[in-house]
């Protein structure tokens, strides 16, 4: 298979990584820029066996290459109205509403929010607001001249919860590549590996609905058991120091190889 790799990703420290893996494996790739004002990818290749792999921007615009196999994995059921369905309650943030950015938000005294992007991942960080916090936030965006929130920007809002630990799964073929904790809360002790209830609980998961052929599925431990943080797209999802790169890239390549 053929690496289609983007160079200028600055949010991601461990980005370099893909490359070192690329290297080890021996698999042909080409590095390409992309502005977040692109309209099409700019680059001619022969190859039909393409994976691309950076920003949100150039895993939608991927999409346009419809020759392109294994592509991109952007949309379609990445999309919470979709895999909701599937995985209802067992999804840290189930009831949510979604707005525009600019519309105004009720809240109660001292409550917080989860609130994140809907539909364009890395327009922002979705992270708990309190109610100053979200409307300083809105102000500058929408103040702002550097970035892709508009006023039309849709959100997706949900009550706060209380999580005790985080990790990212890595998934090829409905089985789970790799996996390593990224957060750790409320003096919750440290763990080199996600634990095997973890495994277990993103395994039911993928045997309730295999969303796609690879795919990133962030997981959480509660009061309540394991939870679904969020599904990521895997040719936009970045590195952690704890992921083993050359693992994902040569599980990828093995399997959209076959």
């Amino acid at each position: 298979m053929y690496f289609l790799i983007q160079a200028n990703v600055y949010l991601d420290p461990d980005h370099y990584r893909i490359f070192d893996a690329l290297e080890e494996l021996n698999i042909e790739y080409d590095v390409i820029n992309i502005t977040p004002t692109a309209k099409k990818i700019d680059f001619d290749t022969e190859r039909k066996d393409v994976f691309v792999y950076g920003s949100v921007t150039i895993a939608r615009l991927a999409k346009q290459n419809t020759d392109w196999f294994p592509g991109s994995f952007y949309g379609g059921n990445h999309l919470y109205e979709v895999y909701s369905k599937y995985y209802g309650e067992n999804l840290l943030n189930y009831n949510v509403t979604v707005h525009k950015i600019y519309e105004q938000l009720n809240w109660k005294k001292n409550e917080m929010k989860f609130i994140k992007p809907y539909n364009e991942a890395k327009i922002f960080t979705g992270k708990v607001f309190s109610e100053t916090e979200w409307k300083d936030f809105v102000f500058e965006a929408l103040e702002s001249q550097t970035n892709r929130i508009t006023a039309d920007s849709l959100i997706q809002v949900s009550e706060a919860k209380r999580t005790i630990k985080e990790a990212r799964l890595w998934i090829v073929g409905g089985q789970i590549i790799d996996g390593g904790y990224y957060k750790f809360n409320d003096n919750a002790p440290f763990e080199e590996k996600v634990s095997e209830d973890g495994l277990t609980f993103a395994d039911d998961m993928i045997g309730l609905f295999n969303l796609e052929e690879a795919f990133v599925m962030d997981i959480c431990l509660t009061d309540e058991g394991w939870k679904i943080v969020e599904i990521n797209c895997i040719n936009s999802s970045g590195f952690y120091p704890n992921t083993n790169v050359k693992s994902v890239i040569k599980a990828l390549n093995i399997y959209f190889s076959n």
